[in-house]
């Protein structure tokens, strides 16, 4: 079901869903690729098109996979956090929530419906940051396409890095097929219907501070 939301409304209400994902709710592969075609038509550098898709159902698979990611993520939630915020800052005030949704998501990321691991042509680990600016600018945009293609269609997912950490991106890539030395991975996204599909627009801080014209 298409929510017929404007451009602005798709952009300003998709947001990292975790605890309205639902896992009960079967989505069809029809959706799915329609979201991808779509993630096709972004800017790709050179024209290069070097993306590829692995979109996994099957629940040994799903079960590794999220087994993976909630290895790191115990972690990863161990390891000291280099962003501090001062009093009253919205981000410190909002981490509670943020920390709460991705641990509801690591204890169920088995039970979503499918999920979805972008990859790039290439391996970008130690390249000089013209060559991992290009890779990753011919990827990311189709991947955030996607999901803007979802939202309209009433699905939700969440971009997700931590199954990438200590060894996980090999492991996942032995799982799946995935040739580790030829592609890299660029997260690990729940797909699955949402429960309501009313978002509101994120608390975010003002863009005066963040604006730089002409110099920093």
């Amino acid at each position: 079901m298409k929510l017929n939301l404007s451009a602005d409304e798709v952009l300003t209400t998709t947001r990292s869903v975790r605890k309205r994902l639902d896992f009960d709710r079967p989505v069809e592969r029809s959706v799915v690729e329609e979201c991808l075609d779509i993630a096709l038509q972004a800017p790709t550098g050179s024209n290069s098109q070097g993306w590829h898709w692995i979109v996994v159902e099957d629940a040994a698979k799903k079960q590794a996979l999220a087994d993976i990611y909630k290895d790191n993520f115990a972690i990863y939630a161990k390891s000291p956090r280099s962003a501090t915020y001062a009093e009253g800052d919205m981000r410190a005030e909002q981490a509670g929530r943020v920390t709460e949704s991705a641990m509801f998501l690591t204890e169920h990321f088995h039970r979503v419906p499918l999920m979805l691991i972008p990859c790039i042509s290439g391996r970008l680990d130690g390249i000089p940051a013209f060559a991992a600016a290009s890779a990753w600018g011919s990827l990311l945009p189709a991947v955030w396409s996607f999901m803007l293609a979802a939202r309209e269609r009433s699905l939700g997912s969440a971009w997700t890095t931590i199954h990438l950490m200590n060894g996980g991106e090999q492991k996942a890539a032995e799982l799946l097929g995935i040739p580790y030395d030829q592609v890299t991975q660029a997260g690990l996204f729940p797909i699955a219907y949402t429960v309501g599909t009313e978002f509101k627009q994120a608390k975010r801080l003002p863009l005066d501070p963040v604006l730089h014209w002409d110099k920093w």
